[in-house]
């Protein structure tokens, strides 16, 4: 008889242009899930991806735990965390990228922590971020802005890996964003005005060995400040 972490658990993936790593990264973590949780569901949010992603996802489907949300345009990192949130069906709900930068085997610690602490939300902060300089400064500079105008401050706000109760996805505030990297902030602040308990851990985080991110945009940078400024003024 299995010992499992949990009874239930949502997973899914922002992904765009992943045809290099979302086969691995799934069939990883479906190894995973079948020791971790009773009950299970992997969700492929698949944002018009231009290459294989669509075509090597829909073939993963084929297994009836796995299912593909299909964007038939690129809208953004925000419109892809919405259709994996609103579209899962257990009751707790994970999420991580899909390029491998994670070790998706330290879900365990997340729902170990959940269980410790009653967490509402536990949310990843990197042990030793592997991108560039760049993306080092203006993450640090947007969590300034953060802390500053609603007075949250976490580690790694945009960190890519969450676990989170359905319930609390239920019951915050519609989520608006779509295009940007706006989209974590907006939900941890939420999350916060609703007085859920929010906990943090660390996690491991590896350089991209496959794809290309789309994180150094300057125009999505400019943006999410924008929206920033934009949610401040509507909840003041």
């Amino acid at each position: 008889m299995n010992d499992y972490k949990i009874d239930e658990l949502s997973v899914f993936f922002p992904t765009f242009n992943e045809e290099g790593s979302i086969e691995e990264t799934v069939e990883k973590t479906k190894k995973i899930l079948e020791k971790v949780a009773k009950n299970w569901e992997i969700i492929i949010v698949n944002d018009g991806s231009s290459d294989r992603t669509g075509e090597i996802s829909n073939n993963l489907a084929k297994d009836s735990r796995i299912k593909v949300i299909t964007h038939n345009e690129n809208k953004g990192y925000g419109a892809s965390l919405k259709s994996g949130f609103y579209n899962a069906k257990y009751s707790w709900v994970a999420f991580t990228d899909s390029d491998g930068q994670f070790d998706f085997n330290e879900i365990t610690k997340f729902i170990e922590k959940q269980k410790e602490t009653n967490a509402d939300l536990v949310i990843g902060y990197y042990k030793k971020r592997q991108v560039s300089k760049f993306k080092i400064i203006t993450s640090r500079m947007w969590e300034l802005a953060v802390m500053i105008l609603f007075g949250l401050h976490v580690h790694d706000i945009d960190c890519g890996f969450k676990l989170v109760s359905k319930s609390v996805i239920d019951k915050i505030p519609k989520l608006e964003s779509e295009r940007g990297a706006f989209i974590s902030s907006e939900f941890l602040i939420k999350v916060k005005r609703a007085n859920y308990k929010i906990i943090e851990i660390p996690v491991t985080h590896y350089p991209r060995t496959k794809g290309k991110g789309t994180g150094r945009n300057i125009k999505v940078i400019i943006k999410s400040f924008l929206d920033l400024f934009k949610l401040w003024r509507k909840l003041r």
